[in-house]
């Protein structure tokens, strides 16, 4: 029975998400599975991907290949990197306490570079923010002064009809305080 280790997908219409599964290759891609040892789940910035490191690499002991994009999972998590360096151990070319330091170091620059696309998003994400909203400003602002054109004149018309009322009234008052006299 060839047993491959592939994606079985998950999830609504432009909203897949995967699980990562150990199948008989001859098995329907979404149908009958071994056993599922993770997930992915491409719809974050950066992908997520949950997988037990130690079940997929006893199945690629055990002869599993992986599928293309599986491999790269494997890949991305160190999973091929360990089973590497096993391979190494038992051919004598390394200890077993040189291969864990190495993947120790791998994991830790792994880490490190994930956080930091992590904060570069974060950082990228409120920068966009605050140009969205400088922009939002100067729109309002010119909106505001393109309203206030149009309802100036209205209002200058407005205030020299209300002088001329005032006018012909201080006319009025006028002629009868200069009968009075």
């Amino acid at each position: 029975m060839p047993v491959k280790i592939r994606l079985a997908r998950h999830g609504r219409k432009r909203k897949a998400f995967y699980h990562i599964v150990v199948a008989d290759s001859r098995a329907p891609r979404d149908g009958r599975f071994i056993e599922k040892i993770g997930s992915y789940n491409p719809n974050t910035n950066p992908a997520t991907i949950v997988l037990d490191n130690e079940k997929a690499l006893s199945w690629l002991k055990n002869g599993a290949q992986p599928s293309d994009t599986a491999r790269a999972i494997l890949s991305y998590k160190g999973v091929l990197l360990k089973q590497h360096l096993e391979k190494g151990v038992q051919k004598g070319a390394l200890t077993a306490e040189q291969a864990q330091e190495k993947y120790q170091a791998w994991v830790k620059q792994k880490e490190s570079k994930i956080e930091a696309k992590k904060d570069s998003l974060k950082v990228s994400s409120t920068v966009a923010d605050k140009k969205r909203l400088e922009v939002e400003t100067e729109v309002n602002k010119k909106r505001a002064a393109e309203l206030n054109k149009k309802n100036a004149p209205a209002v200058e018309n407005n205030s020299k009809h209300h002088e001329t009322q005032l006018s012909a009234a201080d006319k009025i008052d006028a002629a009868i305080n200069a009968g009075n006299e």
